[in-house]
C-alpha cells in the first residue's frame, strides 16, 4: 500500500528539501518507486537540488487546477528510473492550493508509487498545512537548537489535529530526524544534545544527520547527497533511515567528535 510521507518543520533552513530528495533516493535505490512533491509554492527548491530545474514544463498548481494532467507534470529523475519529482510552482502562491485539489492529486499518486514524500514550507501556514493534509507518516525535521526544536514541538501537535487521520481520530505515525548534529559541540554545550532533544520531543528518533560539507557540495551540484557520495558519512545516515523508514532493524549511528592532530597530541601527552 502507498504511503504518504510529509517532510516537515517549523524552522525554515533546517533541512526539509535535502532531507526529501536524500530519502527518496535511497528509497528509490531499494527499488520502491517513489515520487517527491515540492509543497514550498513560490519557492521551489526540490527541483534545484534533484538536478531537474530546467525540466520542469508543468507543476503541482498546474494539476491541482487541471490546467495540465498528472503525467505531464511528473518529471523522472535521470539516475534512477523508479524516482519521479513533482515540482511546485515559482510564480504562483500557495493560496493557489485547494484542499480538494490536493486531496485528488495525492489520491491518483497513491495508484502510481509506493512512497509519496511531501517537501513541506516551513511553519503553520496554509502551504504547511496542506503538505501534511493527508499524510500517513511524517518526519520533523530538526537542528540541535532550542528554537528549532520548540518549533517542532508545535508542528507535532498540528500533525495530531489538522490532518485527515486526526479528524478520522487516528495517528499519524511521526518521526524526528536530526541534521547538522555536531558532536564537538554538544560536547560544548554549544547546542542540544540527543538526549535533550528527544526529551523535549518526545518521539521516536529515525536518524541523526552529522553536520558534514558533503551535504552542501550534493546540493550545489543538484544531486541528492546519497547519490553524489554514497560512503559519506550523512549519505550512509540517510540511507539508515530509509530502511527504518521500510520497517529494518538499524542500529543507530551517532556521530562522534574527531579530534584533530594537535588534540590527539596534547591528549597523549596529559596522559
Amino acid at each position: 500500500m502507498a504511503k504518504v510521507l510529509v517532510v516537515t518543520s517549523g524552522k525554515g533552513g533546517v533541512g526539509k528539501t535535502t532531507t526529501t530528495a536524500a530519502l527518496g533516493a535511497a528509497l528509490a535505490q531499494s527499488g520502491q518507486s517513489v515520487v517527491v512533491v515540492d509543497f514550498d509554492v513560490g519557492l521551489r527548491n526540490l527541483d534545484l537540488v534533484m538536478g531537474a530545474e530546467r525540466r520542469v514544463v508543468f507543476d503541482l498548481i498546474n494539476v491541482v487546477q487541471g490546467v495540465a494532467k498528472l503525467p505531464q507534470a511528473l518529471i523522472r529523475d535521470k539516475r534512477l528510473e523508479s524516482l519521479w519529482l513533482l515540482p511546485a510552482s515559482q510564480t504562483r502562491d500557495k493560496d493557489a492550493l485547494t484542499d480538494e485539489g490536493v486531496g485528488r492529486v495525492i489520491d491518483e499518486l497513491r495508484s502510481r508509487f509506493d512512497w509519496i514524500l511531501c517537501d513541506s514550507p516551513a511553519g503553520i501556514e496554509r502551504g504547511a498545512t496542506l503538505a501534511m493534509r493527508y499524510a500517513d507518516e511524517a518526519i520533523i525535521v530538526t537542528n540541535p537548537e532550542v528554537s528549532s526544536v520548540r518549533d517542532s514541538d508545535r508542528i507535532i501537535g498540528m500533525l495530531d489535529s489538522k490532518t485527515v487521520r486526526a479528524e478520522r481520530g487516528e495517528r499519524v505515525e511521526k518521526h524526528i530526524l536530526i541534521t547538522r548534529y555536531d558532536p564537538g559541540r554538544a560536547a560544548r554545550g554549544e547546542m542540544l544534545n540527543i538526549d535533550d532533544i528527544l526529551e523535549i520531543l518526545a518521539t521516536p528518533l529515525l536518524g541523526i544527520i552529522p553536520e558534514s560539507q558533503d551535504v552542501l557540495k550534493a546540493s550545489n551540484v543538484g544531486t541528492p547527497v546519497t547519490l553524489n557520495n554514497a560512503e559519506s558519512a550523512p549519505a550512509r545516515a540517510y540511507v539508515d533511515a530509509s530502511r527504518r523508514l521500510m520497517g529494518e532493524e538499524v542500529a543507530m549511528t551517532v556521530p562522534a567528535e574527531r579530534k584533530g592532530f594537535m588534540n590527539r597530541l596534547l591528549g597523549r601527552r596529559a596522559a
